[in-house]
């Protein structure tokens, strides 16, 4: 069966973003995200997870370790385990990207200080 985010696990977080699992195992994670207009993550990090973000659509902001980088449509970013970073979406637009955990992020996030 093909995947893709209309036949996939959904969920909501945050202010409106939405969340869909295309893979969700215990050694990999793919989500597809949307983060809605003037949204933003809590800005956190990860014990074991190695993560990429990828920008389907949009630009998104992502704060890795005190530092941002904009990420336009077809870039990416990689964040290290125990690296603090946050995403967000400082446009008037919807962004859309990846979320690529190895091994799955899921219960391996922990609430960073600014």
């Amino acid at each position: 069966m093909k995947i893709s985010k209309y036949n996939t696990e959904h969920y909501i977080w945050g202010r409106n973003c939405d969340g869909w699992h295309l893979v969700k195992n215990k050694e990999l994670s793919v989500i597809h995200e949307r983060m809605p207009a003037n949204t933003v993550e809590v800005r956190h990090y990860h014990h074991h997870a190695q993560q990429f973000f990828f920008v389907l659509s949009g630009t998104a902001v992502l704060e890795v370790d005190g530092e941002e980088i904009v990420l336009h449509s077809l870039e990416g970013k990689e964040v290290s385990p125990h690296i603090p970073h946050q995403m967000a979406n400082r446009s008037n637009e919807d962004v859309e990207f990846l979320v690529i955990s190895q091994p799955n992020s899921r219960g391996d996030r922990s609430f960073a200080d600014k």
